[in-house]
């Protein structure tokens, strides 16, 4: 570890820390609780991280965790493709045109 710093946790539920290893490791996070003492209450973070690939390359990542899940985003992260325009089109049609059976279901 080259350098590491740690804040917390404090009372409020806040806290912070970060680390960067001698190779080439770094990351970070922080996050608070929501809400405290009520039925929503809920813990959310940030961060990110990065390290060297075997290759060299530099991979990135960055996050938020709340109630809603882990969300990370990063260049190298797969996506997904994009839907063809027919599909696209049939879709938007359905959408607009629901059956007598969507209609009684409202």
């Amino acid at each position: 570890i080259v350098s590491q710093s740690q804040e917390g946790p404090n009372p409020d539920g806040s806290y912070k820390w970060n680390y960067e290893s001698g190779n080439g490791i770094k990351a970070q996070e922080e996050g608070h609780l929501e809400n405290a003492g009520q039925e929503n209450e809920a813990m959310n973070a940030q961060g990110s991280f990065s390290y060297p690939s075997d290759d060299g390359q530099q991979i990135s990542l960055t996050y938020v965790a709340n109630e809603e899940g882990f969300q990370p985003q990063g260049a190298h992260l797969p996506t997904t493709p994009e839907i063809p325009p027919l599909i696209q089109k049939a879709l938007e049609w359905i959408a607009a045109h629901p059956s007598k059976e969507d209609q009684n279901q409202v």
